[in-house]
């Protein structure tokens, strides 16, 4: 626990590196305590945050914050961390936000199940109620005496539930809610804006003050500007990735690469803006992805330049 505390506070006081995740990992694969140790170690990080933020807005702190001085030193001590914790959170100081979402943030790395790019996974929460996680998707698990409460952090999800009347399932996603009792749904959750697709029966999504109740096929989205209304759409669109496909119907190239980059190693930007703009309408199979950037090629004529780490240039 001692180590797995050093892990959390070195990779919150520091500027991570590829090399250091790497690190991590054979650490955290040594036994199972070493994976437990961590995942307890960044809970108490994310309840200390919480902690932190409720009490300075007991206390009025306002939008009149210090900025956080950085240490000269890039190690910093557990009791230093833990010290600080009220001040960085009331600062909105994040966790680890890597460069380019290349590998995941603390946050997704202590998540109770966690699936890796391009990685898909099947859990059983309950014997009621299941998981098909999609790629760099994180789901934490929390505690509830009305039935099953999980939270996910990133990603995307389809959830089957089959619990009886007086049980429900409840999912946390950014600052809203899923509720649902007899039913199957997809809730994906991305920078903070999330949109819950209802596959079959009903779900309720609450977000603020407001509630809305969808049936089969409607889908609805989220952000901090609020709930949107209720739409149509194809469930089967929004369902392919579980076959195995990505389905475009008029979407613009830097949406379909922005997806891309979910499941391929590396990632895709888009350096000219008339590319971006670009339409896409097709269906593309999730295992043969390593021919994308050369389709793109061939249909708009883009300029390819390959850089280390997996990123490509497109012009």
């Amino acid at each position: 626990m001692d180590d797995a505390l050093d892990w959390v506070a070195r990779l919150k006081a520091g500027e991570p590196t590829r090399m250091d995740i790497d690190a991590l990992q054979r650490w955290r694969d040594q036994s199972p305590a070493h994976e437990e140790a961590f995942k307890k170690a960044a809970r108490l990080l994310r309840n200390v945050g919480v902690a932190a933020q409720e009490l300075a807005q007991e206390q009025s702190v306002g939008s009149g914050v210090l900025p956080l001085r950085r240490s000269s030193s890039r190690h910093l001590t557990r009791r230093a961390f833990f010290g600080g914790a009220a001040a960085a959170a009331a600062a909105g100081y994040l966790i680890v936000r890597p460069p380019f979402a290349l590998w995941p943030s603390l946050q997704e790395l202590s998540a109770d199940y966690r699936t890796a790019k391009g990685e898909q996974r099947k859990v059983d929460i309950a014997t009621d109620v299941s998981l098909e996680l999609n790629t760099q998707t994180s789901v934490t698990l929390r505690p509830s005496s009305s039935g099953t409460e999980i939270e996910l952090i990133s990603g995307e999800a389809s959830v089957f539930a089959k619990l009886p009347s007086s049980k429900s399932l409840v999912m946390l996603a950014a600052d809203g809610r899923v509720t649902a009792t007899q039913a199957n749904f997809n809730t994906r959750c991305l920078d903070a804006v999330v949109a819950v697709t209802c596959l079959d029966g009903a779900v309720e999504v609450a977000h603020g003050d407001k509630m809305v109740r969808l049936q089969k096929n409607q889908q609805i989205s989220y952000s901090v500007e609020g709930l949107a209304a209720a739409i149509p759409v194809d469930s089967a669109q929004v369902t392919a990735w579980q076959a195995g496909q990505l389905i475009f119907r008029d979407r613009p190239l830097a949406s379909v690469v922005e997806e891309v980059n979910r499941y391929r190693p590396g990632k895709i930007i888009i350096t000219n803006a008339d590319l971006k703009r670009r339409i896409v309408n097709g269906t593309f199979q999730l295992d043969k992805l390593e021919n994308f950037v050369a389709q793109v090629e061939q249909l708009f004529g883009a300029r390819i330049t390959a850089l280390p780490g997996g990123v490509v240039l497109l012009g």
